[in-house]
């Protein structure tokens, strides 16, 4: 290559990159998948488009092997343990079973579809069965999609750890249809090499998370070459696992989760470096395989590529995750959704190169039909997802944590950060609270003014405050300072009437003409929620309660309900069907006889004669009537 033909190409990569990212701005205002957009703009700048010529196979997928390896590592650095112990087993049963059954049913409908025998449909299925950790973060967070916790948990853990089964799979599958079948039974070969594969991925894994931690912690280098190191290590955690035959996807995704939950020093800087890089990684990976891509190739397989792509849509991952979270109690609509969010990216093209490398007759086929898979995908779901978790009502109020987080380095460890908070309207603090003498600030923000504590005076929302603390302390912190948005106590998600916790379920079931069972009548409302909830109880959880809802308000650091609410009129799950205007007419004279009655009966009750109180009565029992909005029982 000459020197000018280096600048010019050193020229074109920068170009990309930077209107990449400013693409980002266009991707938010009007909702498109983002990597969609990276996709489009190396389709865009390839041969067919502005006339890049790439077509080296080997070099995109060693592009796209360190990219994807970074994306992993930082999966699983930036995913906190109390997340995975949330969702560690439905995930780990998506990420492992569910992969396989996609796999297999996508297979049986790439046998019907494109003619191929069953070993080569099973690959084609393997290369599209895992879903992408990049789209999936990407809708999840920056798309402003709010989901309750064990959802949330559930579908960050399962795409980022789904990918090594897949890239396992395909890899093992690509073996057997160059062998011919192999020796005795394949099947049983396959899951063996996984099997170790596996085993030494995760003890590699482990070793290496360890290794980490402690090459950070105990060396003293200047603070530029800590994020090098932090990189070079996990990329060698990769490299030395791949070579003693593990999986070194799974190996540095698991290094990650391991290093990010350390206490390690420089966790914070290392942690947005390692976004940084992920970022960087995604867009170049993207649009490698964009500029791989031929469009020319397409219309040839577009059709029964639409229909497979249809299929693991509609179908196949939707059996797959129905099957797999059967144990695990969740709901229908909760299914439903997790089947939604089944995004294929660019692990899918990626491994759609491996049979182009392999040298299979089939590769081109493999590869044009997951990138048209890929693209459908991101298409279709990708642009609903935000749609579909509202109608299906899993979406909750989000809740504003930290703006700033700055790591301390202290003598004897780095646990201590300073933080600030915008206090929140409807936070603790706000309300007037006493603040304990561990969260008092160091330093208060209010109309573009610096106070210090002692003259500032009572705290108000909207006031910006800077505390010295210790990390273990933020969920505390965030109780005092932060709070739900605004539409958070929306009577419609969180019910009109507030409750007390620890009032009795028989009281409140007598105060509002609903029946409950004789065994649970003694229950204080926030153990029966707990019962009902079997344990798992997050705010916006609600239980039918005859013709009211019981809703979980607020529950504290252990997820012990704090508040309940109640709702009069339970949501409906099922969308709102419109009425001809006849029965408009109808239903709204019912309901003005309604009101009228309701008016009459409140009168009457206002003109009685107040009954004299009772001096033995619990005052955790609610009186009979309907309280007003934020009245505690």
């Amino acid at each position: 290559m000459s020197l000018t033909a280096m600048n010019l190409a050193i020229l074109i990569g920068a170009v990309l990159v930077i209107v990449a990212i400013f693409t980002s701005v266009l991707s938010f205002r009007i909702g498109a998948p983002l990597l969609l957009i990276f996709l489009a703009l190396g389709l865009g700048a390839g041969e067919e488009g502005l006339g890049i010529q790439f077509d080296n196979a080997p070099v995109a997928f060693f592009i796209g092997t360190v990219a994807l390896a970074l994306i992993l590592f930082d999966s699983g650095f930036s995913t906190p343990f109390h997340t995975l112990k949330t969702a560690a087993f439905p995930a780990a049963t998506l990420a492992t079973v569910g992969v396989l059954l996609t796999a297999g049913l996508v297979g049986a409908a790439a046998h019907v579809l494109f003619g191929l025998d069953w070993t080569k449909a099973l690959l084609l299925g393997a290369i599209v069965s895992s879903t992408d950790a990049a789209a999936v973060f990407f809708l999840l967070r920056a798309g402003g999609i709010n989901l309750r916790e064990r959802m949330r948990a559930t579908l960050e853990v399962e795409s980022s750890s789904n990918d090594p089964v897949a890239i396992l799979l395909t890899i093992g599958l690509v073996e057997l249809v160059l062998s011919g079948g192999g020796q005795g039974n394949p099947a049983l070969q396959l899951l063996a090499d996984l099997g170790v594969q596996v085993g030494i991925g995760t003890a590699m894994g482990l070793v290496g998370g360890y290794l980490i931690r402690l090459i950070i912690d105990r060396t003293d280098l200047d603070s530029g070459l800590y994020p090098i190191i932090f990189l070079s290590l996990a990329l060698a955690v990769f490299g030395a696992t791949a070579l003693l035959n593990g999986s070194g996807f799974l190996a540095v995704y698991i290094a990650g989760l391991f290093a990010g939950n350390s206490r390690m020093r420089h966790a914070i800087g290392l942690r947005k470096f390692s976004q940084a890089l992920t970022w960087l990684s995604q867009i170049a990976m993207f649009l490698t395989l964009g500029l791989l891509a031929s469009p020319s190739e397409f219309p040839a397989i577009l059709l029964p590529a639409i229909g497979l792509a249809l299929f693991l849509m509609l179908v196949a991952r939707p059996l797959a995750v129905w099957l797999t979270l059967l144990p695990f109690r969740f709901s229908s609509r909760e299914v439903a959704f997790t089947s939604w969010v089944g995004l294929r990216g660019a692990v899918s093209i990626l491994l759609g190169i491996v049979p182009l490398i392999a040298g299979l007759p089939e590769g081109h086929l493999y590869f044009n039909v997951a990138f048209v898979v890929v693209v459908v995908s991101l298409l279709i779901q990708g642009w609903s997802i935000g749609l579909v978790a509202r109608r299906l009502g899993l979406t909750v109020p989000p809740q504003l944590g930290p703006l700033h987080r700055i790591e301390l380095e202290l003598p004897g460890g780095g646990d201590h950060e300073i933080v600030g908070y915008r206090v929140h309207p409807d936070s603790r603090v706000a309300r007037g609270e006493r603040i304990p003498r561990w969260a008092r600030p160091s330093l208060i923000l209010r109309d573009g003014r610096s106070l210090r504590p002692h003259t500032a005076g009572r705290i108000h929302a909207g006031d910006q405050v800077y505390i010295v603390a210790a990390t273990s302390y933020l969920p505390l912190l965030d109780q005092l300072f932060a709070g739900p948005a605004e539409s958070a106590f929306d009577p419609q998600l969180y019910g009109e009437f507030l409750l007390d916790p620890a009032a009795r379920l028989a009281d409140v079931a007598a105060a509002y003409d609903a029946e409950v069972p004789a065994t649970e009548g003694d229950l204080t409302l926030r153990d029966f929620l707990r019962r009902r909830l079997h344990g798992n109880v997050e705010p916006g959880d609600r239980v039918s309660l005859g013709r009211f809802d019981l809703i979980v308000r607020a529950v504290d650091a252990s997820h012990a309900v704090t508040e309940v609410g109640l709702g009069v009129e339970p949501a409906s799950p099922h969308p709102v069907v419109s009425l001809s205007p006849r029965s408009a007419a109808l239903v709204a004279r019912f309901a003005r006889l309604f009101r009228r009655r309701r008016d009459k009966a409140r009168a009457a009750d206002a003109s009685a004669p107040a009954a004299p109180a009772s001096s033995t009565a619990d005052a955790g029992t609610p009186s009979r009537g309907t309280p007003g909005p934020g009245e505690v029982i």
